[in-house]
């Protein structure tokens, strides 16, 4: 009775584990009889099922990760690049997930590279290197998650991202030689221009320069000028005063300062006539 009683048990134990399954957090499932799909879409949590007869196909619901190796690209100008990117994507429909690539994460993901990477090969076949390097990566990256996702509608996956980690230049190429003469020849543009402003300023200041020093060197000459017109008006009104006053004293004042510049010069000669107008001081005094 009691052998019984423990093969009932078991088989009620064996029935009723055979007909509920659990989906964990972060998961979905698909229920299956006889190799077809009955039941999809189930949430986290208890769930109930034929025994012997349906199975439970369990899948993972969270972003997952696809981490290519870097590849070798050519630009429009037939330049070697290598990049290196990843590709996040997701399980949307398990049915067709499973339909397509009868439920294999890395089926999907071998599936799933080479439409990336054709659509990135493309992508960059269209692009220069600068434009590539300098901000073509957000475009690309927005681009080929487009085209990815409508690849893949009948596979029940979704592309959420697509980044690119770096884009090198390979080292056996003679790419990063034609690089480095280009950003040399860009410097010594960048080096001509700015002399050649450089030059050109200076110019300028020195033009400044001379036009206020000729300006400041008039203004100077036509003040002295006409501080020396002012002098002389002065001196000839004064002149002109004491002459008024005394015309003698004048006459001979003057004719001393005739002297004193005619014998200014040492061992000079002067041929004059005794009776000269000039000696009439002279001849006055000798006959005193």
């Amino acid at each position: 009775m009691r052998l019984i009683t423990l093969v009932v048990f078991l088989m009620v134990a064996l029935l009723a584990v055979n007909c509920t399954f659990v989906v964990n957090e972060g998961q979905t499932a698909i229920l299956l009889q006889f190799g077809r799909i009955t039941q999809t879409g189930f949430t986290p949590g208890l769930h109930f099922k034929l025994p012997l007869i349906q199975q439970v196909q369990r899948f993972d619901k969270r972003v997952l990760t696809l981490d290519s190796a870097p590849e070798r690209y050519l630009t429009s100008e037939k330049k070697d690049v290598n990049i290196d990117f990843f590709v996040k994507w997701r399980i949307v429909d398990p049915g067709k997930f499973y339909v397509a690539l009868a439920g294999d994460e890395n089926r999907a993901q071998q599936r799933l590279g080479p439409i990336v990477k054709e659509g990135l090969r493309t992508a960059v076949n269209s692009r220069t290197l600068q434009e590539l390097v300098s901000g073509g990566r957000a475009d690309i990256t927005e681009h080929l998650v487009g085209e990815a996702n409508r690849a893949t509608q009948g596979m029940g996956i979704e592309i959420v991202d697509l980044r690119i980690k770096r884009i090198d230049l390979p080292e056996d190429g003679s790419v990063i030689g034609s690089v480095y003469d280009r950003m040399r020849a860009e410097r010594k543009k960048v080096a001509s221009q700015l002399r050649a402003e450089g030059a050109e300023a200076a110019k300028t200041i020195k033009a400044d320069a001379d036009r206020q020093v000729q300006v400041i060197a008039a203004e100077a000459y036509r003040d002295a000028e006409k501080i020396r017109g002012e002098g002389d008006a002065t001196a000839a009104q004064t002149y002109a005063a004491a002459y008024g006053k005394d015309a003698d004293f004048f006459a001979f004042y003057r004719s001393l300062e005739a002297y004193r510049d005619a014998f200014a010069t040492p061992n000079g000669t002067l041929v004059l006539d005794p009776k000269s107008e000039f000696l009439r001081y002279l001849q006055d005094s000798n006959s005193k």
